[in-house]
């Protein structure tokens, strides 16, 4: 993703920068093994279409990217940015607009057709077994579309679909390649070289009648698009780094019902290490605590759910995943002065305590239903008082955040039917299908996270399995899941005093060293206190959630070294090889020690001098 889009520049600087003397050859045939194999020939690859999109050849020092369907020219300097390792995420994108497409031109009409799709199923995570049970849609009896919408044919009444920061391109020619109901997909980027890069990558991939290149401020590009028929029917953010300036415009340029899909990398910032940053860029304070991932997610819905406000309008979460060094929304935003009141009801402020990591949500508005009509009030409270009912320490705040579901189960359920039913169109789909069968797992209305070895560790104790707390607290009669958030997070109904009840009974059987407890220390007074139950570890069949137990690939492996964020594009276009260069000088010093004296201080210490004599002086 190009992040630097601040200016306005005209398209003829883009058409500038093309040599219209590069010999032209045939796009690389696609090799035996890959995802683009599987899936049908695109109806653009006729020969008419070659006619309007002659291929471009390769200039000095490009190389050639496969991803899904789409082969990409890519320059070896770091001039434009690309991240091999955010296929998931385009993955997860072309699934995610594919259903979307498939809901809303359903309504106007037109059938969807995706390549390698025979018939819709419904994976069911039903108890009896543990494969996925699958059954196909029974028909409700209603005429099929006459209009169908297969990939890479302009559909006259499909989508507008626009990609911000588009950097090479790849995302949107994969939109045009293999997303099915499209009427344009424009693909902007500040960067001059980013733009001819995209226009000559919508050659090299023949899409050049449905996907266009555009050289401009992403931010006045979308504000330029405002008007009710000017609207995007799907806006995708993906920067480098934090999208908050980008989210203003963007709340006001998708159409109604429109899908905004929203990528943060600054998690950082996010997670609680600068929660005075999170709050200038997004409006919302965050903390340091081990829900930090779920709660990043939650600021940025309330983030946009907030700048959607100023305009009468408010968002409807469909999908939102948290993937280690970044975090994916998918929302739908509508417009409606009834609905945006809710807003206040739907944000809360978090209350963590610094000692023993409890957490509490306080609403910051109240509706009630009185007859016909909804009425609003200011919410009561705080939830807690100057100190933590259990071990006595202060509490930070946070927030505020959204408090509602951050999934559509529904459209998620119909995502990974889509996905489950086609394993064939995307290279990740196993890693898709694993985490969307966590999402419908996970319970929607409960907020927030524990993980247990932060109960643990705060009463110095050993750690139960997952799978004993989690029994012990269905055996306790409330509700329980697992997140996608953490490898070992457990989201619950329990309150925290039933949590640490249950803690209590887990030390009487496996008792830590009260001696040596400090008195002061969260641990001394959270044991110091009888459990009012008896806590019963025996695991229980449905404390084991079916994802876990067909072993699906619910968690990131890391595919390669150093397959973290990359470093941000340069216009001068640095060698990416540097980067692994500046690794080895300042990291892991002690292990790898530097013996090339070249690198090595050659002046003396500033502090002491060596003496010459015993009588002498150290300065």
């Amino acid at each position: 993703t190009f992040a630097t889009s601040r200016g306005l520049k005209s398209m003829e600087s883009l058409k500038a920068l093309q040599d219209p003397e590069v010999p032209t050859t045939n796009p690389p045939p696609t090799s035996a093994g890959s995802a683009a194999d599987v899936v049908s020939p695109a109806p653009s690859d006729t020969a008419s279409d070659k006619e309007k999109t002659p291929p471009v050849g390769l200039l000095p020092g490009e190389t050639v990217v496969k991803e899904g369907k789409a082969s990409i020219l890519f320059p070896s300097a770091n001039e434009v940015f690309y991240n091999p390792v955010q296929e998931f995420n385009r993955d997860l994108t072309c699934a995610v607009i594919t259903e979307f497409a498939r809901d809303l031109l359903a309504q106007r009409g037109v059938k969807v057709v995706v390549p390698g799709e025979q018939e819709r199923v419904v994976v069911s995570l039903s108890e009896e077994t543990n494969d996925a049970d699958t059954q196909i849609e029974e028909k409700n009896g209603a005429e099929e579309p006459a209009v169908t919408a297969t990939v890479g044919e302009k559909c006259e009444r499909g989508l507008r679909v626009l990609e911000g920061l588009a950097a090479s391109g790849l995302r949107s020619v994969r939109f045009a390649l293999e997303v099915p109901g499209l009427h344009s997909v424009t693909a902007n980027d500040f960067s001059t070289k980013a733009a001819a890069l995209i226009a000559r990558n919508t050659q090299y991939n023949g899409v050049s009648h449905l996907l266009q290149a555009s050289c401009r401020d992403a931010s006045m590009l979308m504000y330029e698009m405002r008007g009710k028929k000017e609207r995007y029917d799907v806006i995708d953010l993906d920067p480098y780094g934090s999208p908050a300036q980008f989210l203003d415009a963007a709340v006001q340029a998708v159409s109604e019902g429109g899908l905004l899909c929203v990528t943060c990398t600054d998690m950082a910032v996010m997670a609680g290490n600068s929660g005075e940053t999170c709050y200038s860029k997004y409006g919302s304070v965050s903390i340091k605590a081990k829900y930090c991932h779920e709660m990043a997610l939650r600021i940025i819905l309330h983030s946009l759910d907030q700048r959607a406000g100023v305009y009468q309008r408010y968002i409807q979460p469909l999908l939102s995943v948290s993937v280690d060094f970044y975090i994916r929304v998918f929302v739908r935003v509508f417009t409606g002065q009834a609905k945006v009141k809710n807003s206040a009801s739907k944000q809360a402020l978090v209350y963590n305590c610094v000692g023993c990591g409890s957490f509490y949500l306080q609403r910051m508005g109240r509706r009630k239903s009185d007859g016909g009509h909804m009425k609003y009030s200011a919410a009561t409270g705080p939830p807690v008082g100057t100190e933590c009912d259990h071990c006595g320490h202060k509490h930070q705040m946070g927030g505020p955040i959204w408090a509602e579901p951050i999934h559509d189960l529904e459209f998620v359920q119909k995502v990974l039917s889509a996905v489950s039913g086609n394993p064939s169109r995307f290279g990740t789909s196993k890693r898709i299908n694993g985490i969307l069968s966590m999402v419908t797992e996970e319970l929607e209305d409960v907020p927030l996270y524990y993980t247990v070895e932060n109960l643990s560790s705060a009463i110095h104790c050993n750690t139960p399995s997952l799978l004993q707390f989690c029994s012990a607290l269905l055996h306790a009669g409330h509700k329980v899941s697992l997140s996608h958030a953490c490898q070992t997070a457990i989201k619950t109904d329990a309150p925290p005093a039933t949590i640490w009840d249950i803690m209590r009974c887990w030390e009487k059987a496996n008792p830590v060293k009260r001696e040596k407890l400090s008195k002061t220390s969260p641990a001394f007074k959270i044991l110091s206190t009888e459990p009012s139950l008896e806590a019963c570890f025996t695991v229980r069949e449905d404390a084991n959630p079916h994802s876990r137990k067909r072993h699906l690939n619910r968690f990131q492996e890391n595919p390669q070294a150093f397959w973290g964020p990359k470093a941000r594009a340069k216009s001068s276009g640095g060698i990416s090889t540097d980067l692994q260069d500046k690794r080895k000088k300042f990291q892991n010093k002690r292990k790898n020690q530097t013996t090339d004296p070249s690198q090595l201080k050659t002046f003396p210490c500033k502090r002491f001098k060596q003496v010459s004599s015993p009588t002498d002086k150290k300065t």
